[in-house]
């Protein structure tokens, strides 16, 4: 007689088992129908699982974030059997819920066509209409195996085959098509009828490129249409922000083959940079931190004792000089150890802040590159802060507060939190990890900052917080991060004397901003489409003629802006003046100033803003302290 508890607190009495869907039926017809799944002591399930013992159980309907995963799941399911009732030849292989939406992997003799997929999507909405029972059943492993080797599924044979353990595995049968699944999945097909593939890719088996390249169909599902024209609107709108369009457009960087995952930075984009480092620096310096620069290339000896060459050797870059093997740095930390052992360090010294803006080279696969998102050379805000094991705290809280300032003044304010425990590769004891684990986890906590728990995602040498920023389109960009390592300077030897004057180990403390200097600034460039804040834009006016008689009146102005301290450029061009704006207001440059024989006259300037307000005419004077205050205000 199983009792269950219900998110409302009540709880309803049954003679006999039941399963999830039955009790979704004892409280209403609505919820009956609205049921995807069912939470049981916390665990998603089947509507179909069945209920023996006193549990606590919540329905979950197309309102609850789980809903949304168990029909993308679903989903992911519906496409492979639409892809075998069309193509009776192609092998499946793996289908997981991705962000926004979910994918499939297909063996197949030939590659699929756009056409294809307008099919895969019309079998798809088919099988919706019929409405089939989808159902849960288990076979035992060796079963399953020759299963999917009897349905010619090679593939599905080799990843059970790899899966450890004796366990029964899971089966999930709508129709005539059965896969491999642990679940759970939506009661039947009808419920998914809100859904679109979106386009088409090649993947390596098993991420592999010695093994058959893979086609990957890509689709999206949700619950509500008007979700997934919301959903398509922020694609199209992401796609006029492109990075690598606007920085094209705008001139301010380009890649080339002959430097794969390298940026070749151009004027109007190093101005972005530069003023972002500038600013960085500022900050750096008024919260403690010292500056400094460590070699690019250091020997394999290095890295073998701070335990990157064994952890971390397939993403690094090598090489070999007079017999003598060495690795371009993936990281600034082991440096900045080599500057905190030159002489003797006290508890006094402590905490120390060392600061680099550290050029690092990883070894990154050539399909995961992205524009200057994802890159192979780049810049880190990175710095290091040796401390004692009391200082912890403080150091975390500081850090934290400097981070938002900087995120603010960027124009960040929704920043999310997560806190990445130790991974299944890393180095130093579990005591240790337990000890850095609870500190940072009591450092958020003292702040009252809320933060998501990410088991597992931690460094190898240490847990972390990583501090993630939503743009304007909703999307999430991870930037910051502070690491807590016990280990590194142990491993390389770094020592101060404490009070007692024994010789103890600091903790370092590793922590980034911005992350990735590239990465923050293609962000940056999506997030404004390309009209860059007034402090960051490489130009900050134009100022233009409207004949060659006040050509000299313009010049004399320019020069009086840059006096100023603001970045201006003129278009002394022969052209008609609406021509000059349209032209410049593609350059998305925060200001245009339009001089003819009125403004010369009245000795003052016309400025039109970038989104087109006529701001009338001004003195020089006004526009100055006008552009300066903007710019100072970080608007």
């Amino acid at each position: 007689m199983p009792a269950v508890r219900l998110p409302d607190g009540s709880v309803r009495q049954f003679d006999n088992p039941v399963t999830v869907a039955e009790v979704a039926a004892s409280i209403g017809a609505g919820l009956a129908r609205a049921a995807l799944a069912g939470r049981v002591n916390g665990k998603l399930v089947d509507t179909a699982f069945k209920i023996e013992n006193d549990v606590e159980l919540a329905i979950v309907t197309d309102k609850d974030a789980d809903g949304l995963g168990v029909i993308r799941h679903s989903s992911a399911h519906l496409l492979a059997q639409a892809v075998k009732q069309l193509f009776p030849d192609a092998q499946v292989t793996i289908g997981p819920v991705i962000e926004d939406g979910f994918y499939y992997d297909f063996s197949y003799k030939r590659p699929f066509t756009p056409e294809d997929l307008a099919a895969i999507e019309k079998k798809m909405a088919e099988i919706v209409k019929k409405d089939l029972p989808v159902s849960r059943s288990v076979m035992s492993r060796s079963d399953a195996i020759q299963y999917f080797k009897n349905l010619g599924e090679h593939y599905k044979a080799q990843i059970i085959e790899s899966i450890p353990g004796d366990e029964e595995l899971s089966l999930y049968t709508q129709g005539e098509f059965t896969d491999l699944c642990r679940g759970p999945h939506v009661p039947s097909t009808g419920k998914l009828k809100v859904f679109k593939l979106m386009r088409l890719a090649g993947a390596y088996w098993r991420g592999d490129s010695r093994n058959e390249m893979l086609q990957r169909v890509y689709g999206t599902a949700w619950t509500k249409k008007e979700d997934l024209e919301a959903y398509l609107f922020r694609l199209e709108e992401a796609e006029k922000r492109d990075h690598r369009k606007l920085g094209k457009q705008l001139d301010l960087f380009h890649l080339q083959d002959e430097a794969p995952g390298m940026v070749f930075w151009h004027p109007k984009g190093w101005v972005i940079w530069q003023q972002i480092e500038q600013y960085i620096r500022q900050q750096l310096t008024a919260h403690g931190y010292q500056e400094v620069r460590t070699p690019m290339v250091m020997d394999r000896v290095l890295w073998e004792k701070s335990g990157h060459w064994e952890n971390y050797r397939e993403n690094m870059f090598t090489t070999e000089s007079e017999k003598r093997d060495y690795a371009v740095k993936p990281m600034n930390c082991p440096g900045h150890i080599q500057i905190f052992n030159q002489g003797l360090k006290s508890y006094r010294d402590l905490p120390l802040r060392l600061a680099e803006f550290g050029s690092c080279h990883r070894n990154e696969p050539s399909g995961a590159l992205h524009g200057i998102m994802r890159v192979r050379g780049f810049v880190q805000d990175d710095a290091h802060i040796f401390c004692t094991e009391d200082q912890i705290q403080a150091e975390v809280s500081a850090f934290i507060d400097l981070l938002l300032k900087v995120y603010k003044d960027f124009g960040f304010d929704d920043v999310g939190i997560k806190l990445s425990t130790r991974p299944e590769k890393r180095v130093g004891l579990d005591e240790t990890w337990d000890k850095a684990e609870a500190a940072l986890d009591a450092s958020l906590r003292a702040k009252g900052l809320a933060f998501d728990l990410q088991p597992g995602e931690g460094a190898f040498y240490g847990p972390k917080i990583e501090f993630a920023l939503k743009d304007c389109l909703g999307r999430v960009w991870q930037c910051g991060t502070i690491q807590l390592d016990f280990s590194l300077p142990d491993r390389l030897g770094a020592a101060y004397v404490a009070e007692d004057n024994s010789r103890k180990i600091p903790v370092m403390l590793h922590r980034a901003i911005l992350g990735s200097l590239e990465r923050f600034i293609g962000m940056l460039v999506e997030h404004h489409a390309g009209a860059m804040p007034l402090w960051l834009a490489p130009t900050q006016a134009i100022l233009m003629n409207i004949t060659d008689s006040q050509a000299e009146y313009v010049a004399k102005a320019a020069e009086s802006m840059r006096a100023a301290g603001l970045r201006v450029e003129t278009d002394l061009r022969n052209e008609k003046i609406t021509y000059k704006i349209r032209e410049h207001s593609l350059q998305k440059l925060p200001y245009q100033v339009i001089v003819g024989d009125k403004e010369v006259q009245a000795n003052k300037v016309a400025v039109r803003s970038r989104q087109g307000e006529d701001l009338g005419q001004m003195s020089l004077d006004e526009l100055i302290d006008k552009l300066k205050r903007e710019r100072d205000a970080k608007a």
